[in-house]
């Protein structure tokens, strides 16, 4: 779509055909031998870590609050869509962590605070190793952290699942017995939460450990604590990391670290029993035993966590809580309190639609322009629905599905919430919106604008009648801008029509008329914001490899290189023709060779750290 060159005149279409297959058979070559990238050794992260503890001890309440979780379910409606008939019930309950405190009553472990949130990659995930190192203050932290749990108050048979079978003394028995128990007991607990069968040195290490605890006069729960503590803060535990082959042929991936990964990718957490018995009698590595995993797993209420982390990141919906508009200007954006803001409604919107294709096992491009959607009824007002229906919240909110009649409205794109957090507080931010639009709908996001790009300038007295396309003149004619705004602007000012807090606006306020026409990638005209979804509809197959690209990625916990490529075609030309359904997308990716296969590459980081009951204490 860049090439040739705007002034140069246009290839001939069976030229261009001959020479983009000329250039994808040099990709094909120049990979074939190369490998796949390692994933960089990585620190689980914060949503990981307490996923991670609950499972490992089934534990019944959360390890402690987590801002992150964007929407949480109040009514279980999430369970119940999981049911025989897969599908989202028609009014859901839910609350806001990150802008409310609803989320502060949830049921947690007393006095357990969490670590620091992990940041997200430049256009990435926040599961990148890159951003999630452990240095040696870090470790002497999740030492802390792991007392701190074992310590609580409320720890204890209440709370911890795991109470009877593990941290409870057997019934009077001999001390062998007890000895026998202990071992037995750490073994299970060990390999699940070391993700493989544990080494009999390191669990003859730990079990010594308890029992010399117990023979100085300490508790046996007491003593079991003291383990549990020091597997919880384990580097083995912490970390994640794939075994990258020097040379040879391309092997399919360890049978456990596959467990891991594809855990990791749909649960956030561990393998279960059942993933780590099928990576230990190898048959994980059969492709037919995988797509039934993926099938149960889509089918487990843990699912929950994968809607709580991957798309509020793809859409970088984080970016909502920082978003304020001008209280003067916007006064009923802010109700009682007013520290409660309609962006606590705006959030969900999007992220129940995503649930909604996820269960129901929808096309993609419902994230393009759907023909319904999920609203509250302080939304419903927001948007100027009528009837307005019942208000709900702050604490809770009430959402309804309803059907979306109107084509400015549906799909993700035009919701308030990405409307409002890419504006600014009194006016829209239409290059934000373009490279919005860039790197989440078409996975190519821009670089960066040069350091010295000036602002633009609040208007002037002699300039309140332009409008904003043409108050970004100045910035479109200078040579190092020219080329972004091209590829930008056409994408941000189709959005026009929305004003800084989502709502439809025909013209300015000094009374100019909206301009939103443009041409997306250079063939594909539009006039109005419903042209502009046709015209991205259009190009429905850019958007599926873009978004199979987020997805990928974020399996594999790396960036994507162009090794990646030719099992990015094969994911996406696979969804396409199952009629581009979500989960049909999630299949491709846990059966492709990235997923699957070692990488290649030496990598130095990614020898599995050294562990000792020493080096956890």
């Amino acid at each position: 779509s860049e090439m040739p060159p705007e002034k140069e005149p246009p290839l001939k279409p069976e030229t261009r055909a001959a020479a983009v297959a000329d250039l994808q058979k040099l990709l094909r070559v120049a990979t074939a031998e190369a490998g796949f990238a390692p994933t960089p050794i990585r620190r689980i992260n914060r949503l990981q870590y307490n996923n991670a503890v609950q499972d490992l001890l089934g534990l019944k309440v959360s390890v402690f609050p987590l801002p992150e979780k964007m929407m949480r379910d109040r009514s279980g409606y999430f369970s119940k869509a999981l049911g025989p008939q897969k599908k989202m019930p028609d009014s859901v309950t839910v609350s806001s962590r990150p802008l409310g405190k609803s989320g502060l009553i949830e049921p947690r472990l007393a006095g357990v605070g969490p670590f620091p949130q992990d940041p997200r990659a430049e256009h990435g995930f926040d599961n990148r190793g890159d951003h999630l190192s452990l240095s040696p203050f870090l470790l002497e932290a999740f030492f802390k952290l792991s007392r701190r749990i074992v310590q609580s108050p409320n720890f204890d048979g209440r709370t911890v699942g795991i109470w009877k079978e593990f941290f409870v003394a057997p019934p009077t028995a001999p001390a062998s017995d007890v000895k026998d128990a202990v071992r037995a007991r750490l073994r299970k607990f060990m390999t699940r939460a070391f993700r493989r069968p544990v080494p009999e040195a390191m669990l003859n290490r730990y079990a010594q450990h308890v029992h010399r605890q117990i023979d100085s006069g300490m508790g046996f729960t007491e003593a079991m604590k003291e383990a549990a503590s020091a597997v919880l803060s384990s580097p083995r535990f912490l970390y994640l990391y794939d075994r990258p082959m020097a040379a040879g042929k391309t092997e399919t991936l360890d049978n456990y670290n596959l467990a891991s990964r594809l855990s990791f990718f749909l649960w956030g957490s561990i393998p279960d029993d059942e993933l780590l018995e099928l990576a230990g009698s190898g048959e994980l590595a059969k492709s037919a035993v995988r797509a039934a995993q993926v099938n149960r797993m889509l089918a487990s209420p843990k699912l929950k966590r994968f809607c709580d982390s991957f798309p509020s990141q793809w859409l970088q919906l984080d970016r909502i809580v920082s978003a304020v508009p001008d209280e003067i200007k916007y006064k009923d954006f802010f109700y009682a309190p007013p520290n409660y803001r309609t962006t606590m409604d705006m959030m969900m919107e999007p992220l129940l639609l995503f649930e909604t294709v996820l269960i129901e096992n929808r096309s993609i491009l419902d994230f393009i322009d759907s023909s319904y959607t999920y609203r509250s009824g302080r939304l419903r007002k927001w948007y100027g629905d009528k009837p307005v229906g019942k208000i709900t919240g702050p604490v809770t909110l009430q959402f309804t599905r309803q059907p979306v009649t109107d084509r400015r409205q549906g799909g993700v794109i035009t919701t308030g919430a990405v409307m409002t957090m890419t504006s600014g507080p009194d006016e829209t931010k239409p290059i934000t919106r373009g490279a919005w639009i860039a790197g989440v709908i078409f996975n190519a996001p821009p670089e960066p604008p040069p350091a010295d790009v000036p602002p633009l300038e609040k208007p002037k007295a002699t300039d309140k009648k332009l409008t904003m396309r043409e108050r970004f003149a100045a910035h479109r004619e200078r040579a190092d801008c020219a080329g972004c705004h091209a590829k930008l602007d056409p994408l941000g000012f189709a959005l026009e029509n929305f004003d800084p807090v989502g709502r439809w606006r025909d013209g300015y306020e000094n009374g100019r008329e909206v301009d939103a026409s443009g041409v997306l990638f250079r063939k594909h005209k539009f006039t109005n914001v419903v042209e502009f979804k046709d015209a991205i509809l259009a190009e429905k197959d850019r958007f599926t490899r873009g978004f199979a690209g987020h997805l990928l990625s974020y399996a594999l916990g790396r960036g994507l290189t162009p090794t990646d490529a030719p099992a990015l075609d094969r994911i996406t030309a696979k969804t396409i023709g199952d009629g581009y359904r979500l989960q049909t997308l999630i299949h491709e990716v846990v059966q492709s060779a990235p997923f699957v296969n070692q990488p290649r590459q030496k990598s130095a980081s990614a020898n599995p750290p050294k562990n000792s009951i020493k080096t956890t204490r």
